[in-house]
């Protein structure tokens, strides 16, 4: 894998487990995209807050969950489950923090990552989709593969016609026949000039008439 692609796994694991968070009533979920000279291992964190230590529980339970379901990744460490106030999942090229809210505020890990670029999860999502369309252009651009058989007229899309199957107990109609055309020749020529000009009469017949 290379580290494009890696990158855009870390990304997608990041918005699965956002999506957790929201479907969890995770308030405030906020992506922290962080500079790389400041962060280390890392290139995100997922910051949500619950408003007790069994919602946080739940929401860390179940991140934990789908990213193994879906993914095959388990968090290299997991700290605060037993206490619930401040949920940390290390899954190293991103750290999801799930706080309750007044320790969320308490510590302020947003104001103390002054470097990191904060995306809401509709925001990450906008950006997540347009790299991939991106990807996805460059990539069929590359190999010469066309987008679709069908011809783009204005914003309506024209498929190609096609012949249409003849019906049931009905023969195919039998294409035309078209005369062929043969290269005039000199002698041709002269036939068809023989033809069109009107036969002289002969002197005898001038000569009974008299």
């Amino acid at each position: 894998m290379t580290t494009s692609q890696a990158h855009e796994q870390t990304r997608i694991q990041v918005q699965t487990a956002a999506r957790v968070c929201e479907d969890k009533k995770g308030e405030d979920t906020r992506i922290l995209e962080l500079d790389p000279i400041d962060s280390g291992l890392s290139d995100f964190f997922l910051i949500t807050s619950a408003t007790n230590d069994r919602q946080a529980i739940a929401i860390a339970d179940e991140i934990e969950y789908r990213l193994k379901k879906d993914f095959g990744v388990y968090p290299t460490s997991v700290e605060g489950r037993r206490r619930g106030d401040w949920i940390l999942l290390d899954y190293v090229d991103f750290v999801v923090h799930v706080f309750l809210t007044e320790r969320r505020a308490f510590y302020d890990i947003e104001r103390l990552r002054k470097s990191a670029r904060p995306l809401t999860p509709a925001e990450f999502d906008e950006e997540l989709k347009a790299a991939l369309a991106a990807k996805t252009r460059a990539t069929r651009a590359k190999t010469g593969v066309p987008r679709d058989e069908s011809l783009t007229r204005g914003s309506k899309t024209v498929k190609p016609a096609t012949a249409k199957p003849a019906a049931k107990g009905t023969a195919a109609p039998k294409p035309m026949k078209t005369a062929k055309k043969l290269p005039l020749t000199a002698k041709t020529v002269a036939k068809k000039t023989a033809k069109k000009q009107p036969a002289k009469k002969s002197s005898s017949k001038k000569a009974s008439s008299k």
